[in-house]
């Protein structure tokens, strides 16, 4: 299991991604978004241009991508500052290494475009974990790509 101290972690624009973090990246994307949670979506957005990108490497595991998140500026995805595309590796969950994922991409993301508000389109399962985390239920329940949904706000 990953070690939450074994995780070195970067917040780097599109273009300062490396060849072999972007294959990591999506290729951890498809993998639980896609296969895992049995969800053909079309993941390539077109606004990963656009967005930040917290990559958590595990040093020790031959600098494997094992958690992930890509954050946007204000008026980006939505009027607020969000987070999206949150994901944990398999090998690395139930150690909290989740939880440290969110508190880097907050911090990274007030570190970058200063403290504001942060707006997320939750999968309606994980309400409690972003609760944790500051954020709250805004808006009214949706379906996307086949999964409950519901917006959440996290206020500066």
């Amino acid at each position: 299991m990953t070690r939450i101290h074994d995780i070195h972690w970067r917040f780097v624009a599109f273009s300062a991604l490396t060849t072999q973090e972007l294959y990591e990246m999506l290729q951890l994307r498809s993998e639980v978004f896609v296969v895992e949670q049995a969800c053909p979506f079309q993941d390539m957005d077109g606004a990963d241009q656009k967005a930040m990108h917290l990559l958590g490497i595990n040093r020790v595991e031959g600098g494997r991508l094992v958690a992930y998140a890509r954050c946007f500026a204000a008026g980006e995805k939505f009027a607020e500052a969000s987070i999206g595309r949150v994901v944990t590796h398999m090998s690395a969950r139930g150690g909290g290494i989740g939880h440290v994922l969110m508190k880097e991409a907050v911090a990274s993301l007030a570190r970058h475009w200063g403290a504001q508000p942060i707006r997320i389109g939750a999968q309606a399962r994980l309400e409690k974990f972003y609760n944790q985390h500051g954020f709250v239920k805004n808006g009214q329940p949706y379906i996307e790509d086949g999964i409950p949904h519901i917006e959440m706000l996290r206020v500066a």
